[in-house]
């Protein structure tokens, strides 16, 4: 039996074509493995611990070998929190739409609190940076209302999926399958609602044996 983690970065519930996309990927997954615990994280109904000075200064005073002060160990057990229900996943499915060219705040506000030494990578200065998730997988839903293709005069302005890429991978998540819907936005509804479509059956597809 396995875990799989479901993101939600999207506040746009019932219109998101990124969550109508992971939805039909977390749909699949659940049929083809029942016996699989599904848990669902929803950034923007979940109240996360702030990462200000005080948690700042806790993180710090770990790197330097130093104690906790009561308020710093407050706020560290809830960043801790955070990542434990992170980490106790096996698998990933994150439902990602483009905004200003990169992610929602909400899911860099969630990889700043995750994304921390000793728990997600470790660095040495022999090795130098180590992912501590080698060997789970992810699956990434993304939608843009603009296309982006690799080798396009527009290419340069996409910042969502290289980033992701970038951060799952330096956690030592590197096997990461993904399905994008574009535009849905600059192509009109029609375009968009076949874009929808397709990647939703992708999605489908790729959870069948994932």
């Amino acid at each position: 039996m396995g875990k799989l983690l479901y993101v939600k970065a999207s506040p746009r519930t019932g219109r998101s074509y990124a969550l109508a996309a992971a939805d039909a990927f977390v749909a699949a997954y659940s049929e083809a493995n029942p016996d699989d615990e599904i848990a669902t994280l929803d950034l923007f109904k979940t109240d996360l611990p702030a990462f200000d000075g005080v948690t700042v200064q806790a993180k710090y005073a770990i790197l330097h070998g130093e104690p906790h002060t009561a308020e710093q160990q407050k706020a560290w057990k809830a960043v801790e929190a955070v990542i434990a229900a992170f980490t106790s996943a096996d698998k990933y499915v994150f439902a990602v739409p483009m905004w200003n060219f990169g992610i929602p705040y909400r899911l860099k506000h969630y990889i700043d609190l995750i994304v921390q030494p000793g728990y997600t990578f470790a660095f040495t200065p022999e090795e130098g940076y180590r992912g501590l998730l080698e060997g789970k997988r992810a699956f990434v839903a993304y939608a843009s209302g603009g296309e982006y293709a690799e080798g396009s005069p527009t290419a340069a302005y996409d910042m969502q999926k290289p980033y992701l890429k970038l951060v799952l991978g330096f956690m030592g998540i590197t096997d990461v399958r993904t399905v994008t819907v574009a535009p849905t936005l600059q192509g009109g509804a029609d375009v968009a609602r076949a874009k929808r479509d397709a990647a939703m059956k992708e999605a489908a597809a790729v959870a069948e044996d994932f």
